[in-house]
């Protein structure tokens, strides 16, 4: 079974983005189902969920609007979703840049 992890970096700031909100759920043919959900630490990482994962598709959701509303700033994007695929029993990370008007996000190691 897979593990999963992630990583949030305000690159607007320049530093980790502390306290994000975050959500995993599994999404199947007919329901969408939450597994945990947690908030970033100090260094915007969330590393202890090891839910074992099976293969299948997943979506982690970041609560942006209440890392901004926390943080003092105004972010257009009030939420980011990105829903990937486990195919193998590998450990999964998947990274999250954030700043005022824009995001990216990428397979980590």
């Amino acid at each position: 079974m897979s593990s999963i992890s992630t990583h949030v970096l305000d690159t607007g700031l320049g530093l980790p983005a502390r306290a994000v909100p975050v959500r995993l759920s599994r999404i199947t043919a007919d329901q969408t189902v939450l597994l945990t959900e947690g908030a970033t630490d100090d260094d915007g990482r969330i590393t202890g969920w090891e839910p074992g994962l099976e293969p299948g598709t997943y979506q982690l959701r970041f609560d942006v609007a209440a890392y901004a509303s926390a943080s003092g700033q105004s972010i257009f994007f009030p939420e980011v979703t990105v829903t990937f695929t486990i195919s193998d029993e590998r450990h999964y990370h998947v990274p999250l840049l954030l700043s005022p008007f824009a995001f990216s996000t990428y397979r980590g190691s």
